[in-house]
């Protein structure tokens, strides 16, 4: 069997809930599945060479023969990019973010509180793709304000999540 197998996609437009402070952003979450024996350098390299991952993230969805992962030209991501974080920290990052323009309406609140954060928080392992600077990006890279992501693997549940927020 696939050592990272897709599961689902959940896309959360803050654009759908109307409050002034929605600043184009939005949450992008890609599920897999993983068999419990596999390395987390090993989980980290099949995603990254997963067809879910050619992902540009300006509305256009995965692109099998892409060459972009959000603002980045894929080939300046490896494993060996993504650095280990505490799922604590990620949380508190993804929640600065998401609350900037002041507080989210609780429907919007509750969604996160589900789709991502408790996602974050259940991470036995979490990684975060750091910025890789002006010199990895596309040849429009720079349209995203901010762009984070996450990579959590929760062995409890044989799952592996790659979370992008950012706004446009």
């Amino acid at each position: 069997m696939t050592q990272l197998v897709f599961d689902a996609q959940t896309f959360v437009n803050f654009r759908d809930y109307k409050f002034p402070g929605h600043g184009h952003r939005w949450t992008d979450v890609k599920t897999f599945r993983i068999l419990s024996g596999a390395k987390d350098d090993k989980l980290l390299g099949l995603l990254v060479a997963d067809e879910q991952f050619r992902d540009d993230y300006a509305g256009g969805g995965t692109d099998a023969a892409g060459q972009r992962h959000g603002p980045y030209w894929l080939r300046h991501i490896t494993a060996d990019a993504y650095q280990e974080v505490g799922s604590a920290e990620a949380v508190g990052t993804i929640r600065r973010w998401a609350d900037q323009h002041g507080a989210l309406p609780e429907a919007l609140e509750a969604v996160m509180a589900a789709e991502v954060y408790a996602v974050l928080a259940a991470a036995a392992r979490c990684f975060v793709l750091p910025d890789l600077g002006r010199t990895a990006f596309h040849d429009w890279g720079g349209v995203h304000t901010e762009f984070h992501e996450y990579v959590v693997i929760d062995r409890e549940r044989a799952s592996l999540a790659l979370i992008v927020a950012a706004d446009d």
